[in-house]
C-alpha cells in the first residue's frame, strides 16, 4: 500500500508537517509493507490561480505533477493548517489549479484528514471545511481527527504524541484508513 502524505501548509516550521510525518511513521509501524511518501507543497508553487492565468498558462506542470502523485497513491493522509479559520493560501492555490485538471482532485482515494494548532481548537474550522467538501472533490474520507494544543501534546525532540488518548485516536484513525 502506497500512502501519499502532506501538510496543507507552506511553512518550513509547520506543526502540521510534523503531525503528518508522525502519522506516516505510525502507519508504517501498523502495516510494515506500506510505503509512505511525504511531499512538500512548496514543491508545487505556482502563480495565484485565476481564469485569466489559466487561459494564459494552461495547466502548470506543478499542478499536473500533484494530480499524478495522488493518482499514483493508494490512500492519502493530509494535515490541514488553519489561517484565519480557513485553508492556507498556498494549499488553496495548489488545490484550485489541481481542480481545473480534475475536479475529483482526491481521485476517490481512501483519505485521513488531520489538523492541529497550538490552541485548543486544533484547527477544527478548516478541518470541518475540508470534511464538508471532501466528497465533491473525490475523497473517500474514512476519518478526520483534530489534535489540539500541539505544543502540549507533542514531543518535538522525539517526534511523537505524548498524550496517550490522542495517540490512540490517531492509531485508530490510521487503522480505518486501510479499511
Amino acid at each position: 500500500m502506497k500512502i501519499l502524505a502532506f501538510a496543507a501548509s507552506s511553512s518550513t516550521k509547520s506543526i502540521n508537517k510534523k503531525l503528518v510525518a508522525y502519522a506516516g511513521k505510525l502507519f508504517v509501524e501498523q502495516h510494515n509493507t506500506a510505503k509512505v511518501e511525504i511531499i512538500d507543497i512548496n514543491d508545487y508553487e505556482m502563480p495565484l490561480f485565476s481564469t485569466d492565468r489559466e487561459d494564459e498558462l494552461g495547466h502548470p506542470q506543478q499542478a499536473i505533477d500533484f494530480i499524478d502523485k495522488i493518482k499514483g497513491s493508494d490512500a492519502l493522509i493530509i494535515s490541514f493548517a488553519e489561517h484565519n479559520g480557513s485553508y492556507t493560501a498556498a494549499y488553496k492555490n495548489l488545490f484550485d489549479w489541481a481542480s481545473r485538471i480534475d475536479v475529483k482532485v482526491f481521485q476517490n482515494k481512501p483519505s485521513l484528514f488531520l489538523s492541529t494548532s497550538t490552541g485548543q481548537g486544533g484547527a477544527g474550522s478548516v478541518l470541518k471545511s475540508a470534511e464538508t467538501s471532501a466528497p465533491f472533490f473525490g475523497a473517500d474520507l474514512k476519518v478526520t481527527l483534530s489534535i489540539p494544543s500541539f505544543e502540549d501534546d507533542f514531543d518535538r525532540t522525539n517526534n511523537q504524541l505524548t498524550n496517550a488518548e490522542l495517540k490512540q485516536k490517531l492509531n485508530d484513525a490510521l487503522f480505518k484508513l486501510r479499511m
